[in-house]
């Protein structure tokens, strides 16, 4: 191996597009099955998902750095470096953590120049957004719901990009690491009267019907004023650039319907 890694697998999607913003996607070998961003990545050999991976294909591939995210992928991380595998995974779950995550990638692959401009270019866009979020007459609640059964409420990232963009998260208290520390009730939702809701679940398509036919949710102001609104996975519920190249304009679009 030369001073950088020179191949690399991505085991979940925020690491291919950062590379790619970075000048160094040549250096991907393979990917997850779930990569949609950027659009050329998807041509690239799969080599996981997210809790499980292909371990012969991936060894197969010869990578001398894998890339992961998060404690769910603790398994899959032990069983690659049980057969002897570079890997380095990371838990970003806020902004400033995600601005870390892409410099020290960056670090990693020899373009910290171009990590401290990326990062840069965010941070502005970030406060151009606030800026325009303090001339909002009202910030409507938001319930963002990361999956039905049970339902699970926005990680702290999506509690951030809500409040950047004029919004108040209709569960901002809840900051855990792991997704059980977000589940929600019925109840909860109900008593709290979002006035709109994005669908944005993981793994699957939304069915935005369900909504309005779940029980008690007549209620609920978006349900009333039909502001129930589906966002992209690839975008929301990755930590990394998507969230400052798609998500803010996304978002913020979202919010100015109502």
């Amino acid at each position: 191996m030369g001073q950088y890694p020179q191949r690399i697998i991505c085991l979940t999607e925020e690491s291919v597009e950062t590379l790619f913003l970075l000048g160094k996607s040549e250096l991907i070998v393979g990917v997850s099955h779930y990569v949609e961003r950027p659009v050329e990545a998807k041509s690239l050999p799969k080599v996981s998902h997210f809790i499980s991976g292909q371990i012969n294909k991936i060894i197969d591939l010869k990578p001398d750095l894998i890339l992961g995210f998060s404690d769910i992928q603790k398994d899959l991380a032990r069983d690659l470096i049980g057969r002897g595998q570079n890997v380095f995974v990371t838990n970003q779950r806020s902004f400033e953590d995600i601005f870390n995550y892409i410099l020290m990638l960056a670090r990693l692959v020899g373009a910290e120049e171009k990590g401290k401009d990326l990062v840069a270019s965010y941070k502005l866009k970030l406060e151009q957004f606030k800026l325009k979020a303090m001339r909002r007459a009202t910030r409507p609640k938001v319930y963002f719901e990361e999956w039905d059964e049970p339902k699970i409420s926005a990680i702290q990232w999506v509690n951030e990009l809500i409040l950047a963009v004029g919004g108040e998260p209709l569960f901002g208290e809840h900051q855990g690491v792991t997704a059980s520390e977000r589940f929600v009730s019925d109840e909860e939702v109900i008593s709290r009267n979002p006035d709109i809701i994005f669908g944005c679940w993981c793994g699957k398509k939304v069915k935005l019907e369900q909504f309005y036919q779940r029980e008690g949710w007549d209620k609920i102001s978006a349900i009333k004023n039909k502001k129930v609104i589906e966002l992209p996975p690839e975008v929301f519920l990755q930590p990394g650039p998507a969230l400052f190249e798609a998500g803010l304009d996304q978002m913020s679009e979202a919010l100015d319907l109502i």
